[in-house]
């Protein structure tokens, strides 16, 4: 409950933040919300490989303990920075509030304030989502059932069933607010809702990584390095750590020498944050060494993916800023089909598995996964920021922060699916054949990028004149 509260005020308040730095220059938006998806993932790579090796190597304890550690000294360092942002972010005094009204209604011709009935829905929504949220694992675990276990139909579950109101609700009331904007906004928004589905068939495929994959992973999947081999995977190891997080390390110091007399105190928790991060790293290096024998944890293929954002990201950002830049709906097309082809590898990769193997009694090598993750990677780089710098674009600034939040819906629903999908891996597995359920994830976002990119002309001219 703690880390989806904490990420709800996060979230999309950081991504409203950079909207607002780049207000004079939208055109930048793509290229700067791809760093800014670079600076997040550079934290998740060093997160995700240290949580991930105490917790395997020291205990769960540590890798817990870590995570809330660094949290803190992150909010105290963002906390300590302000300085850098001026008024951005700031509680907004009420003259400024009564010259942005004046400015958002000159914009869009209308304030469009929320209804007693809006109002209402949003309330029903939000304590429906989250009792959601809460019974699945209450019911499970303490057998309460925070929602009624029938409600319209007995072959659908009450919570399922109550839910689809909840989310049906959430649509009336997105349809109603935008059908009361004139028709430039109107269409500009509509643009926006139809990116959020196709981002619905990219999110349940992406997020195997988090549930199918692990598994794929854990059971099949050759870990296990001997001789030469655990000596190159060392080596190749060692660099994907090291040179990441020196250049990391290089670009604050270059960011201190610019801030250093602003926010001092802030780049001294920097510096200390970063001490005990190379420390870590040398212990994990040292470890790694030792042995003769080395078994590959579940929690590094995680990594790749942040390794590979912070690869690329520079790349696609140049190429967004370049005139070659493809419209918004070409580079979906192209992320979903990219994401397709990650998923091709690990079903090629899979036809050796029998049908009704024993997870951990057949193993394929390595390079299927790391491919898989390359692909969704580049994938997510044409997509991800992408969608985000559309919702700061496509937007008035009224509604930025509420269509922010159903964004972030919208992936919350492609979680779900992947979750639910996910499980299903031994089942398929069994019935048919491991390569089948990947052929799954294969297909469908590659048949949605096709579908998008029919759609391009057609979302150009929704957007008017803001580049689709």
């Amino acid at each position: 409950t703690l880390l989806v509260l904490g990420t709800g005020f996060f979230k999309p308040n950081m991504t409203s933040i950079i909207s607002e730095m780049y207000t004079k220059a939208p055109k930048k938006k793509d290229g700067a919300y791809t760093i800014y998806y670079m600076g997040v993932n550079a934290g998740a790579f060093f997160g995700m490989m240290l949580c991930g090796y105490l917790a395997e190597t020291k205990g769960w304890a540590y890798g817990f303990g870590l995570a809330g550690i660094f949290m803190l000294f992150g909010t105290i360092q963002f906390w300590l920075s302000s300085p850098l942002f001026g008024k951005i972010g700031e509680v907004p005094k009420k003259q400024s509030t009564i010259e942005n009204k004046k400015i958002i209604k000159a914009s869009v011709g209308q304030t469009n304030p929320f209804t007693t009935i809006d109002k209402i829905l949003i309330l029903i929504c939000s304590i429906v989502g989250l009792l959601y949220l809460l019974d699945d694992p209450s019911s499970k675990i303490a057998n309460i059932n925070l929602l009624p276990s029938t409600l319209f139909v007995d072959s659908v579950s009450g919570a399922t069933q109550s839910i689809l109101l909840a989310l049906g609700g959430f649509l009336f009331l997105i349809i109603s607010r935008i059908l009361r904007y004139e028709k430039v906004i109107r269409d500009r928004m509509i643009a926006l809702i139809v990116f959020a589905i196709f981002t619905i068939f990219f999110w349940m495929s992406f997020e195997q990584g988090a549930t199918s994959l692990i598994i794929f992973a854990r059971d099949y999947t050759q870990r296990e390095l001997i001789g030469n081999y655990a000596i190159a995977y060392n080596l190749i190891n060692t660099l994907l750590t090291i040179i990441p997080l020196a250049i990391i390390s290089w670009v604050l110091f270059l960011l201190y020498k610019q801030t250093h007399q602003l926010i001092k105190t802030s780049n001294i928790i920097l510096i200390i944050s970063f001490l005990v991060i190379w420390t870590i790293v040398g212990g994990m290096i040292y470890d790694q060494f030792r042995s003769e024998t080395t078994i590959v944890t579940v929690s590094w293929f995680s990594t790749l993916n942040s390794f590979f954002i912070i690869a690329f990201a520079s790349l696609f950002s140049k190429w967004w800023e370049s005139k070659y830049n493809p419209t918004s709906a070409q580079k979906y097309s192209l992320g979903l089909i990219l994401l397709g082809i990650g998923f091709a590898f690990l079903a090629f990769g899979a036809q050796t598995i029998p049908s009704g193997t024993v997870a951990g009694t057949f193993r394929v090598s390595m390079i299927w996964l790391i491919l898989a993750y390359l692909f969704h990677t580049l994938g997510e780089l044409c997509l991800s920021p992408v969608g985000l710098s559309q919702v700061s674009k496509l937007v008035p600034a009224k509604m930025i922060g509420f269509m922010y939040g159903m964004w972030f819906l919208a992936i919350a629903i492609g979680n779900k699916i992947a979750g639910s999908l996910g499980g299903k891996i031994e089942s398929i597995t069994n019935e048919y054949n491991l390569s089948t359920f990947f052929l799954i994830f294969t297909l469908v976002p590659i048949f949605a990028g096709l579908v998008v990119a029919l759609l391009n002309k057609k979302l150009i001219k929704l957007s008017h004149g803001i580049d689709a």
